[in-house]
Order: C-alpha cells, then sequence, then structure tokens
C-alpha cells in the first residue's frame, strides 16, 4: 500500500521540478532585480536632497552596483555552474532583499542614538571617501549605508542571468530555448515599469510622513526642498526579492532533459552512477578548467565579435534611451509626464508581442542558428535604414538664450559656455549648467527662472509664475512661467508619426532580439555556456558609454542637437554591422558547437541503444543454440 503514495509523492516533486516552473521562478527574479535597479535610479534626486551630499557622492553611489556586480560575475559565471545553480541564484535573490534593506536603513538611524563605535567607522570610511572624491564636507555620513547596500545588491544579482540561462538552456528543449529566453526579456521589460510607477508613488509621499503632520508642510513634490519617500521603496524592493528567492531553494541540481520526464524512474540508476562520477570529476577539476575557458572563449572569433557588436549597439541604445524623453520634450514641446507616458505606450506593447514571436517562430520552424543570425541581420539592418526617417520628423528648436540664441534673440551657434551668463543675470549666482527651463512672455526661453533674472515667484506647482525678470525686456510685466515655449500644431502632427514610426521599429527590433542572442548561446560549447555569459554581460558593462552620457553639459548638446541625438546612435549602429557581417561570413564555414538540434541527438541516442541491444544478442546467441541442441536432443 505504500507504494502507490509513494508514486503520487514521487510526482508532485516532479511537476515541480519541471523546466517550466523554474523559468517561471526566474522570470520573477529578473522582474525583482530590474524593478530594484529601476527604483534606485529613479531615486537618486531623493537620496541626494536627504544626505545633502554633492554630485560626485551621488555618480559614487550609482556606480557602486557595477562595482559589486562586474567583481564577482566572470567567477560566478565559472564556479556556479559547478555547483547547486538554482540554489546560488536563490542566494543571489536574498542577498539582493539584503542589500535593498540595508539601502532604507539610513532612514531608521538618522536621529537615532547608535553606538560610539559604528559612528567611528562611519566617519572614518566618511574621511576617506572625501579624501579620494576631494571632498570638502560631507553634512551627513548615512550615505554610507546606500553605497554598501548598493554593492550588495550588485553582488547578489550576479549569478542570476548567467546561471539561470545556463541552465534553461541544459535541460530545456533545443527548440524551446529561443522561447524561453524571450520570456525572460520581457521580465526585463515589466521589472522597470513596476520600478518607475514605485517611484512616482513613493517620490509624492513626504520623507517623514509617519513621524510628522503633513498638514503643516508647506512645501510641495515640485519644490526643490521636497524629499520623498524613498526608503519606502526599497523596503518593498527587498521583501520582493526575497520572496522570488523561495522557489529556488526547491529546484534539484539537474533536471531531466525536457520530454524525457517519464523515462526518469527507469534511467534513474543509470543516471545517478553517471552523476556521481561526474560529481567527482568536477571537483577534482573545479579551478583547472578556468583558464583553458577563458582561452577559448577569446579564440571563439564568432564570440569575440559579437561582444564588439554588443557594445558598439549597447552605446547607441544608452544614448537613445537615456535622452528620449527630454529631446521629445524639447522637440515638440509637450510635458515630461506626457512623454514618458507615450514611450510607454508605443514601445512597450510592440516590445512583449516581438520577444514572444520571435522565440515562437524559432520552435515552431526548429529555426537553425545559421538562418537566426541572417534573420536577426536583416531584421535589424531593416529596422536601421527605417531609423533614419526620424530625421524627418522634428521641428526647429527652440530659442533658448544663452543656447540658440543671444539675450537678444540673435541666432548663435549651440551652446558657447561664455555667454550663457548676461549682465541681467550675473549678480543672481546662478548655476549654468542646470536645465529647469522657462518661457518668457517675450516669447524666449531660457534655461531657468535664475538665469532670466527672475526675482520672485507667485503660485505653486505647474501653475508657478516668476516675475521681475530683469532679462525679460519687452512691453508685458517681464515674467515667464515654468517649461518651454509652446509650439504650433504641425509639431504635434509630426509627433504622431514619430511615435508610429516608433511603434513599427520597436517591434521589428524586439523580432530580432531572440535569434540574434540564441547566436550568442549556441556559438560556444556547453561547458563554457555561463562563462560566456558572463563575460559578455562583463564586457558590455565595462565598455558602456553610461558615466559619460550621464554630464549635464553633454545632455543639453545632445538634447538641443537632433543631428547629435539621432547621427551618433545611428553612427555606432552602422559601425556595429562590420562584425555582424563577419559573423555571417566565418557562420557559412563553421559548425556551431550549441547547433546539433535535439531530434538529431535522440536520433543518435537511438540508433546507439539499437547497436547494444545488437551486441548484447550476438554475444548470447552461442547460448541459445546450445539450448536448441539440447532441446532437440531431448
Amino acid at each position: 500500500m505504500a507504494k502507490p503514495e509513494n508514486r503520487v509523492a514521487t510526482h508532485g516533486v516532479r511537476c515541480f521540478s519541471k523546466i517550466k516552473m523554474f523559468l517561471f521562478s526566474l522570470t520573477m527574479a529578473y522582474v525583482a532585480k530590474s524593478l530594484s535597479g529601476t527604483y534606485m535610479n529613479s531615486m537618486l534626486t531623493q537620496i541626494e536632497r536627504q544626505f545633502d551630499i554633492s554630485t560626485s557622492v551621488v555618480g559614487l553611489i550609482n556606480g557602486s552596483f557595477e562595482i559589486g556586480n562586474l567583481l564577482l560575475i566572470i567567477f560566478m559565471s565559472y564556479f556556479g555552474t559547478k555547483r547547486h545553480r538554482p540554489l546560488m541564484i536563490g542566494v543571489g535573490c536574498v542577498v539582493m532583499g539584503l542589500g535593498c534593506f540595508l539601502m532604507s536603513l539610513p532612514h531608521f538611524l538618522m536621529g537615532r542614538t547608535a553606538s560610539p563605535k559604528f559612528r567611528m567607522l562611519i566617519w572614518k570610511l566618511e574621511d576617506i571617501f572625501s579624501i579620494l572624491l576631494c571632498i570638502k564636507e560631507i553634512k551627513s555620513s548615512m550615505w554610507v549605508y546606500v553605497m554598501v547596500g548598493n554593492v550588495i545588491r550588485g553582488t547578489g544579482e550576479t549569478p542570476i542571468m548567467p546561471l539561470g540561462i545556463s541552465y534553461i538552456e541544459d535541460f530545456a528543449k533545443s527548440e524551446n530555448s529561443p522561447l524561453y529566453i524571450g520570456i525572460l526579456k520581457i521580465g526585463v521589460v515589466i521589472g522597470p515599469l513596476i520600478g518607475l510607477m514605485l517611484a512616482t508613488f513613493c517620490a509624492n509621499i513626504y520623507v517623514d510622513s509617519w513621524s510628522v503632520n503633513t498638514d503643516d508642510l508647506t512645501i510641495t513634490p515640485t519644490d526643490t526642498r521636497w524629499v520623498g519617500a524613498w526608503w519606502v521603496g526599497f523596503l518593498i524592493c527587498a521583501g520582493v526579492n526575497v520572496l522570488t528567492s523561495i522557489p529556488f531553494f526547491f529546484f534539484p541540481k539537474t533536471l531531466p532533459k525536457e520530454g524525457q520526464e517519464d523515462n526518469v524512474d527507469v534511467t534513474k540508476s543509470d543516471k545517478e552512477v553517471k552523476h556521481r562520477g561526474k560529481a567527482k570529476e568536477e571537483k577534482h577539476g573545479i579551478t583547472k578548467d578556468f583558464l583553458p575557458f577563458m582561452k577559448s572563449l577569446f579564440c571563439n572569433s564568432i564570440y569575440m565579435l559579437f561582444i564588439l557588436l554588443s557594445v558598439l549597439h549597447l552605446n547607441a541604445i544608452v544614448i537613445i534611451v537615456t535622452f528620449m524623453p527630454k529631446y521629445l520634450e524639447q522637440q515638440y514641446g509637450k510635458s515630461t509626464a506626457e512623454i514618458v507616458f507615450l514611450i510607454g505606450l508605443y514601445t512597450l506593447p510592440p516590445i512583449f508581442v516581438g520577444y514572444v514571436i520571435g522565440g515562437l517562430i524559432m520552435k515552431k520552424f526548429k529555426t537553425s542558428m545559421k538562418k537566426a543570425a541572417y534573420i536577426a541581420f536583416c531584421l535589424s539592418l531593416t529596422e536601421f535604414l527605417l531609423s533614419f526617417f526620424y530625421f524627418l520628423m522634428t521641428c526647429d528648436n527652440f530659442p533658448v538664450a544663452g543656447l540658440t540664441t543671444s539675450y537678444d534673440g540673435y541666432v548663435q551657434p549651440l551652446y558657447v559656455e561664455n555667454i550663457v551668463l548676461d549682465d541681467c543675470n550675473t549678480r543672481c549666482n546662478c548655476l549654468t549648467k542646470t536645465w529647469d527651463p522657462v518661457c518668457g512672455d517675450n516669447g524666449l526661453a531660457y534655461m531657468s527662472a535664475c538665469l532670466a533674472g527672475c526675482e520672485k515667484s507667485v503660485g505653486t506647482g505647474i501653475n508657478m509664475v516668476f516675475q521681475n525678470c530683469s532679462c525679460i525686456g519687452s512691453s508685458g510685466n517681464s515674467s515667464a512661467v515654468l517649461g518651454l515655449c509652446k509650439k504650433g500644431p504641425d509639431c504635434t502632427i509630426k509627433l504622431q508619426y514619430f511615435f508610429i514610426l516608433v511603434l513599427i521599429t520597436s517591434l521589428i527590433y524586439s523580432l530580432a532580439v531572440i535569434p540574434g542572442y540564441m547566436v550568442l548561446l549556441r556559438c560556444v560549447k556547453s561547458e563554457e555556456k555561463s562563462l560566456g555569459i558572463g563575460l559578455h554581460a562583463f564586457c558590455t558593462r565595462v565598455f558602456g558609454m553610461n558615466n559619460f552620457l550621464t554630464h549635464q553639459t553633454n545632455t543639453i548638446l545632445i538634447v538641443f542637437n537632433r543631428n547629435i541625438y539621432i547621427g551618433v546612435p545611428a553612427a555606432l549602429r552602422g559601425l556595429s554591422y562590420l562584425p555582424a557581417f563577419f559573423i555571417l561570413k566565418l557562420m557559412r564555414k563553421r559548425q556551431l558547437p550549441g547547433e546539433t538540434d535535439s531530434s538529431e541527438t535522440e536520433l543518435a541516442e537511438t540508433k546507439l541503444t539499437e547497436k547494444k541491444t545488437e551486441c548484447v544478442d550476438v554475444h548470447r546467441s552461442p547460448e541459445v543454440e546450445n539450448d536448441r541442441e539440447l532441446k532437440t536432443k531431448l
């Protein structure tokens, strides 16, 4: 009676251990990690205000995630495959949760009594960073918690992508793998969307709402002195990351190949013997393969060309994504909130559809890697050529004093440093790299109310009006309102065409992503796959342009010069097709390590089984003949 119960229990565990359950859990982990990253980036302004720190310290806090991530990702990608991959992913999610919790901790410690030894440690760290960054004074040392928490968060994220994708590649059907990777990519898109919504919600709540009477506040979220409840989102991110870690602790180290789950009991004993032997070999050679694997990857011309392609392409995408809201706001005269909404509306749905369709096509037609490479190349090139139509969908630049025109209204070359200030605003001690535009009643825009020479303001929020502006010479009352000056209806029509083109190009681009990424996964050997994914991520992050592009001067140049905003990404993407061409050329002559189809593998295994059966029959045939002779004699 005990046997049926055991079978039921085993069946339940087996159902939980299937690759689709792992895919769902990994997708949730992708959502959680991208949610945390987007929320962190969105809260940098609130953190800067909370701790009254300089821009250089904010940059250090923001880059600390990459420090924790890049230090471990290559080694984690290699050593992780030798261990229990789901378990390590689960631990990584917990570590990310711990990092997020640590980032929220200053809110609970500020103003509280801490141990003298602990405060001495914080002050010493503060002195070290002050020396390194040439900072004369930091009013609050609690920012160190946020930085250390971000480092820990980056450390925890390292096993998720390389170990998760390699686990799927090892145990999923070859034709199903592209669809599964596409689903993971959707998780990367959903996370930032939720992160932005969470950041907007928390930024509109006062930081000390639970300890002060908000009715007595004299400032609003639009005030530069406002500090949002940045710590609330980090607590939510910590909880989400810990919750997503739970399923990974129940997955086994290995799974039966997808589609072969019903044969587990039959081949269990044979697999256990093989697994023990393999475990001994891995334990014996856990480090000796690292350098050979690295050498193999660096000698893999297709893989290295793919890394070069990815670096060039990523840098182009960084420019487009980073500056699109500000560029469209300046070009078409719309508010930031409206532009962000339109970007999400016209990009996210086609990206979702493209990822799924791309994976389904590869699954349905069992596309070979050579065909996948050609599909990705043709789709990407089509989208690249269509992107040149963006040059036709632009409006004239706003006349902005100190940038595109002089303070007297004369047109001039874009952004000449020595004319940002004028006699009318030199006494105001204005920041020359701040972009908080206002529109004067003379029809001329200014980089900020300070640079317009405004002395006072009336009203709050979007209804705020600046008065007594010395730089605005007009017959009116020399006033200005927030935002750039309005544009004509022609710009609204061009904006509609712009987003229609965005929708089309986003769909084509996302259709090319999955076939292209599968070429990366299949151009390396199975045992090198996790390390290859980690090295690829390392190179694309190290050689990215994120730090260079955060400078506000470059922001102003790129936003106001459409030739720079559209032309620089086009040039980088154009260069990326050179390594892509050589990849196609090399793939004609080579058989990729991961290109063998699963059906071919099963056919080979069937033939091998038949040969073994024949050998057994041949080996036993003399005994059969002797039995026949004995029966005949009797």
